[in-house]
């Protein structure tokens, strides 16, 4: 979708007349079960400041929010906490036998982990990465597989008031070094190696190649997850629990300014380059306890899964610190929904009783296609709330979720937001809003947005243009690490009106509103594609393809796929003589992985001699994802190769159908 196109015919998502609302039974039993809810959002720093009470503070706020220097906001002006305080030492003393989380490893070991015993955790690699030198304000880098040292590293990182940088235990050495070297990371976590659908992924070999180029690494602390015999530099290296088995097991938290940035997470953004977005503490912290407890409708006693990996900011906010602030026992699963066989997610949820469970639509999509058998062969009637997250989900699969593991009961809460915002923005209040299938619905208390047609005026009911956010919000990115002119330019310049002091945050998605002001997401504007819930820009892609030796050029475009959401499709030209074979295109793909990791690698690739450029040279992506989904093509008229168009196309088809075949 390019700037100019018509988003009202997209799709023709508006025929879903669907409703479900919520039930009686649950109605009478849940957390929030009137709509007066949403009149007490209107009122903003009030119902914040209500919020805020979620928190433990070590010194009040005096002002719930200040936005005097748009877009760079301040929420809880001048309020001192450690969100650790609020996640770790209230339960711990509270609850302490209480569950934080059961882990299930992807080979059927298992770990209970209380309050209590996270609490001392925690503390115990906080002193440890006292005694490497790691001070407030230092980052650490973080590269793992989901374990318990995984949260207990980044809860560690936040005693400290050190920004954690977690990336992808999926993410290539290259990756991993890119991020490392922006944030100049001081210590990095990570783990001998780390289970996979049964396999290996060599995490401290990986990681290793990272750091011969990442200068500001003073020390690699391993988690010993299979034992795999690893090179160890001395000085440098050390392995976990040699580290914190000699460490005390308390740790006074450093006292944090509520707006003292708590992480780093980078995104793919439509530079090669990714961005840093940078989060606060107290806004984020109100923000993420805030949306989990009302989207589940948590309750003592509940055990919460989120399936998403810690490396991810969904894993951030609902594996880590939404859940441990409102004291939550949460399940921790190391592996694939497939290994050892096909029913692995529904056989953990009988066995823990999970009564909410949040995961992708494109997990759900790979569900129906194995098919009702596996979920069929175990006890799912723990389920009281099920989620969605990653992508906009397609009513076909919302159903499915919602007859086969909501068992026809359980309200299905779709759940729109992105790294940037740090929490949940649109989604139903499970005991509140009637939902529809493939709709997130509403924008949640406390939060406004809009669609707005190109001039940034709302559009009326019915119909389609970009969705924006219109007021700010405590979770809300503050900055791109090093860059706050790009933060600005990216985000907040599309709609904004700074002479009118009017701030919009412009999310780089397309949506529309039905007649009942639903709102239905249409998917990235920008070049940034959505791979099964993770945001892979087009120009990194091409730009790891255009590293190998044998290419000249490259275009990437998302085409849409029923089980990811988007799929990578790209064209290259090669150099001089170089034959485009089938062994090509298998070395391309793994050179994709090498250099961004093995979600980038591209589903199709289509060689030809030209790609189709306007008179001025820039390629027209837009005609590129015509072909790719195998539509009539647009106007060709502004190309000037507008013949070599129907050849790519000719041959796009004949590579899909050889897919298609095998």
């Amino acid at each position: 979708m390019t700037d100019g196109e018509n988003l009202s015919t997209i799709e023709a998502l508006f025929d879903e007349n669907r409703h479900f609302p919520p039930s009686e039974e649950f109605k009478a039993q849940a957390n929030i079960s009137s709509s007066e809810i949403y009149d007490q959002g209107k009122d903003m720093v009030n119902y914040w400041r209500t919020q805020a009470s979620r928190i433990t503070w070590k010194k009040p706020f005096a002002k719930v929010f200040d936005w005097s220097n748009a877009p760079y906001a301040k929420w809880y002006v001048d309020g001192k906490l450690n969100i650790t305080e609020s996640a770790l030492d209230i339960h711990a003393k509270a609850t302490p036998d209480k569950i934080a989380y059961y882990f299930e490893g992807e080979h059927g070991d298992t770990r209970v982990i209380t309050y209590l015993d996270l609490y001392k955790e925690v503390c115990k690699l906080a002193n440890t990465l006292s005694d490497l030198g790691v001070k407030k304000g230092d980052r650490v880098a973080i590269y793992m597989g989901m374990i318990p040292e995984f949260p207990v590293a980044l809860l560690a990182c936040a005693r400290l008031g050190a920004p954690h940088s977690v990336v992808f235990g999926g993410f290539s050495s290259d990756a991993l070094k890119d991020r490392i070297n922006d944030a100049s990371a001081k210590v990095l976590i990570t783990c001998d190696e780390s289970w996979r659908n049964g396999g290996r992924v060599a995490l401290k070999e990986l990681a290793d190649v990272a750091v011969l180029e990442s200068p500001s690494i003073e020390h690699v602390i391993v988690v010993q997850r299979t034992g795999a015999s690893v090179n160890m530099i001395e000085g440098r290296d050390h392995f976990y629990h040699d580290l914190v088995t000699a460490a005390s097991d308390e740790r006074d938290a450093e006292e944090m300014d509520s707006e003292d940035p708590l992480f780093i997470l980078y995104t793919s953004g439509t530079t090669a380059r990714p961005k840093g977005i940078v989060h606060s503490t107290g806004g984020y912290a109100v923000g993420a306890a805030t949306t989990h407890s009302m989207v589940f409708d948590i309750k003592d006693g509940d055990v919460y899964w989120c399936t998403a990996d810690v490396g991810w900011v969904t894993g951030h906010s609902y594996v880590v610190y939404g859940p441990l602030i409102n004291g939550v026992t949460s399940v921790l699963y190391e592996g694939v929904p497939q290994f050892p066989d096909k029913d692995r997610y529904w056989e953990i949820i009988e066995k823990y009783k999970v009564t909410q469970l949040y995961t992708a639509p494109t997990s759900i999509r790979t569900f129906m296609k194995w098919g009702t058998e596996y979920p069929k062969k175990h006890d799912l009637t723990s389920l009281k709330v099920i989620g969605t997250v990653g992508e906009p989900i397609n009513p076909e699969a919302w159903m499915w979720y919602y007859e086969f593991i909501g068992n026809s009961k359980c309200p299905v809460v779709d759940t729109w937001w992105q790294t940037e915002t740090g929490h949940i923005m649109i989604s139903p209040l499970p005991g509140v809003t009637t939902t529809k299938p493939g709709s997130a619905t509403v924008a949640l208390p406390g939060i406004n947005v809009d669609v707005v047609d190109e001039d940034g005026n709302s559009v009326p009911n019915g119909s389609g243009g970009y969705l924006v956010i219109t007021h700010p919000w405590p979770g809300m990115a503050r900055t791109i690490f090093k860059d706050p002119d790009r933060f600005k330019d990216v985000y907040w310049s599309k709609f904004s009106k700074p002479e009118e002091n009017k701030w919009v945050y412009f999310a780089g998605d397309g949506a529309k509103k039905d007649l009942e002001g639903y709102i239905w997401l249409l998917g990235r504007v920008d070049d940034v594609m959505n791979i099964s819930g993770h945001r892979i820009s087009t120009l990194e892609v091409e730009s790891a393809l255009v590293d190998h030796h044998a290419v000249a050029e490259a275009a990437v475009v998302g085409r849409n796929d029923p089980t990811t959401g988007q799929a990578i499709a790209a064209f290259v030209t090669l150099k001089g003589n170089e034959k485009g074979d089938d062994a090509l295109i298998l070395e391309l793909r793994n050179h994709v992985a090498s250099k961004i990791g093995k979600i980038a690698r591209p589903a199709s690739i289509v060689f030809t001699d030209e790609l189709p450029k306007t008179r001025s040279g820039k390629i027209m992506r837009r005609l590129l994802r015509d072909i790719s989904e195998q539509r009539q093509l647009g106007d060709v008229t502004t190309l000037a190769n507008a013949d070599v168009v129907h050849e790519i196309a000719e041959r796009a088809k004949a590579s899909q159908d050889k897919v298609s075949s095998e």
